[in-house]
């Protein structure tokens, strides 16, 4: 039932049709989308938005003739925000997607202003006395709001509210300067990854290489115009080689590119690396706090950063031995092959021989089951279980612009056949887009109104008349994302900035990852799977070897995970320049503890870690968050999927107790009122495999 529509309040911003950045829909105009209007529409919108600001302060003014309350303070300041930055989110994402030289000159343009903007609210003295006499308003809210006032009074203390002039002034310095050098990492990240390509005339070098990866290799390099094939550091080329090339100097080739990039100018991240972690420490000690990851980490549930250190050491300590079992098995696997004078592995051999391991072991490896997970069936197969689980139906919105050809739109429905939210599906890769995969709510809406959402990924493409033929890893990558995807478009929180994925980052993960355990189901393996040429379903004997695989080197995979979580720890509480030296140095160094390998002197990996360096904030301090998730998901799944069936009571309870409460309670609650109970470290330790 679509619920009336709350009145227009103080900070409300005026809606136009004809600007597509301001629209109030799900239905984003992409095609008529230009670079060269991004800066006069926000500039229009910031104005708006400053006169929104101006209003809510004036509240505070004792001759203002209306007291404050949390309608013309609150709710307004989150009205401008949402609209801020939703209108940047969609520039934002287009860089992210289809990145042009206007499009990039475009993002740069607005982007040190809209983040000056709301980097500076917390700053406006007029404004925080209005929030301050509205907090005090006696007038009872509900359990949602009054968690709202509570959050934001904490976030505007956190970020300087009380700091005196000269200080605010210090502040908002050091925010535009972490703006602007995080988005310059993020494009040289880039612009890195598709400068690198290794042209090779023949496909000698490419043996091993199942066909699929020999067949992109002759697409990409038909794409550029040259003969032979071309490899590059997308991520399903550079995973094929690593894990399949006979040829170990392609992969030691491949290897180092892709941990030296952003390196070299001009795209050369490592002065930023320095220069972002310096300004974080300051703006840190300027608000108070000890150290960075203290700051970030106030409002999580972890709390504090030495309670997330204690988290990883924990963890690290008690995968060690299985690490180091399982690092000299590799080591004797290949002399097994090669005979005792085979040398060392080198971290550019661990995906080689750990295939060939595992293949010897459970008599199967990923190509094998490659055939069996075209895209089309992975995702139709996700949006059954998402019926049967949830009571969601998934319907194709071909109507729904777009920003590229290889884009698919969808609707999610309820039961009730309303509509959640419209969803985009951009999966392949193609030099314009950055890596990675991630979901980005582009719009979140108040109950009733429909959210709009994407899942965006760099996944195996269509080879010539073949389908999208997908890793099993990507399959995992796929549920993943619509988890996140789930979350947000599902969500009913009446306040809109509580939404959602807007919970504690060490949180958001748990939607995401418990949905990666269905992967594994014998209930829901025939809904994913299936022959792209002949429909057969998956040979049960592959499901079996798949679900034996599973703790296959989930240690190694542990360690590698809780490295990547101490290495930002220690850069967000500990790494001085003056003490520890080089950044990339002391990085390597603890990245070390998380590989079977030696590392070599020119790895680089930090240079283009963007899940530390991206953003302002993103995942700093804040990487060990999917470990400490995945100790939720794994305790979580066990009340969800019972014996890992299809128990449709059970979906039905998680999404009402946990998935569509966004930040409507603490997290710690919401778990707690699905499962019954804290969570405990033994799931997780039972399905990896290390539980003694």
């Amino acid at each position: 039932m679509t619920e009336p529509s709350a009145p227009e309040s103080p900070g409300a911003l005026a809606r136009d049709a004809a600007h597509p950045l301001r629209v109030a829909e799900p239905r984003v105009p992409f095609s008529a989308l230009r670079p060269e209007d991004v800066v006069p529409q926000m500039t229009a919108l910031l104005a708006l938005a400053r006169a929104g600001v101006a209003r809510i302060a004036a509240v505070a003014d004792a001759d203002a003739g209306a007291p404050a309350t949390y309608e013309n303070t609150f709710a307004a300041l989150e009205e401008i925000e949402l609209s801020v930055d939703r209108a940047l989110g969609i520039v934002r994402h287009l860089e992210d997607v289809a990145t042009t030289p206007a499009w990039r000159a475009a993002y740069d343009a607005v982007r040190p202003e809209v983040a000056a903007f709301l980097d500076g609210l917390p700053l406006d003295a007029g404004l925080w006395a209005a929030l301050r006499a509205a907090a005090a308003d006696p007038a009872p809210l509900d359990s949602v709001r009054a968690r709202h006032v509570q959050r934001v009074v904490d976030a505007f203390r956190r970020e300087g509210a009380e700091l005196a002039p000269d200080d605010k002034a210090r502040l908002a310095e050091i925010n535009g300067a972490l703006s602007a050098l995080t988005a310059r990492f993020a494009q040289n990240v880039v612009d890195a990854t598709a400068a690198w390509s290794l042209h090779l005339p023949d496909e000698t070098r490419l043996a091993g290489l199942p066909e699929a990866a020999v067949a992109a290799a002759r697409a990409e390099a038909e794409k550029r115009g040259r003969d032979g094939c071309v490899l590059t550091l997308a991520m399903p080329c550079y995973q094929a080689v690593l894990t399949h090339a006979l040829d170990a100097d392609l992969r030691e080739t491949l290897y180092r590119a892709y941990n030296r990039r952003a390196t070299v100018p001009p795209h050369d991240n490592r002065p930023l690396v320095a220069e972002i972690l310096a300004l974080r420490q300051r703006k840190a000690r300027l608000l108070g706090f000890a150290h960075y990851a203290d700051f970030v980490l106030a409002d999580r549930m972890a709390g504090t950063g030495e309670r997330a250190r204690a988290f990883v050491t924990d963890l690290q300590a008690r995968t060690q031995a299985a690490f180091e079992a399982e690092a000299a098995a590799l080591h004797a696997f290949r002399r097994e092959l090669e005979g005792d004078s085979a040398p060392a592995l080198a971290p550019w051999d661990l995906a080689f021989y750990a295939q060939k391991l595992q293949q010897a072991r459970y008599a199967f490896d990923d190509e094998q089951l490659r055939p069996y997970f075209p895209l089309e069936r992975v995702l139709a197969g996700a949006f059954a279980l998402f019926e049967r689980l949830y009571g969601l139906q998934v319907v194709p919105r071909p109507d729904v612009d777009t920003w590229h050809p290889d884009v698919t739109v969808y609707e999610l429905r309820t039961e009730t056949g309303a509509s959640a939210g419209l969803f985009h599906v951009d999966l392949f890769p193609r030099p314009t887009k950055r890596d990675g995969a991630w979901m980005n709510p582009l719009m979140v809406s108040a109950p009733g109104v429909p959210h709009l959402g994407l899942i965006a990924g760099n996944l195996s493409p269509p080879v010539g008349d073949r389908p999208a033929l997908l890793r099993f890893a990507e399959v995992e990558t796929v549920f993943h994302e619509l988890g996140h995807l789930l979350h947000h478009l599902v969500s009913r929180v009446p306040v809109r900035s509580l939404s959602g994925t807007s919970v504690a980052w060490d949180f958001v993960e748990l939607p995401s990852q418990i949905h990666e355990n269905f992967c594994y189901s014998p209930a829901v393996m025939p809904l994913i799977s299936g022959h792209f040429e002949t429909g057969e379903p998956m040979p049960p004997a592959f499901l079996q070897a798949l679900r034996r695989a599973r703790t296959f080197r989930a240690a190694t995979a542990q360690m590698r995970q809780l490295a990547f979580a101490d290495l930002d720890l220690a850069l967000h509480i500990d790494y001085d320049p003056e003490r520890d030296g080089d950044v990339l140095a002391y990085s390597r160094a603890i990245l070390q503890a998380g590989t079977p390998a030696p590392l070599p002197d020119d790895h680089a990996l930090v240079a283009a870690f963007s899940h530390l360096f991206a953003s302002p904030v993103a995942y700093s301090a804040g990487y060990y968050s999917y470990k400490w998730a995945e100790v939720l998901d794994a305790d979580a799944f066990e009340t969800l999927a019972p014996d890992e069936g299809i128990d449709p009571a059970a979906g039905r309870r998680f999404l009402e107790s946990l998935l569509s409460r966004g930040n409507s309670a603490p997290p710690e609650a919401l778990f707690e009122a699905f499962v019954g109970r804290p969570p405990s470290l033994e799931p997780l330790l039972r399905r990896n495999g290390l539980l003694a």
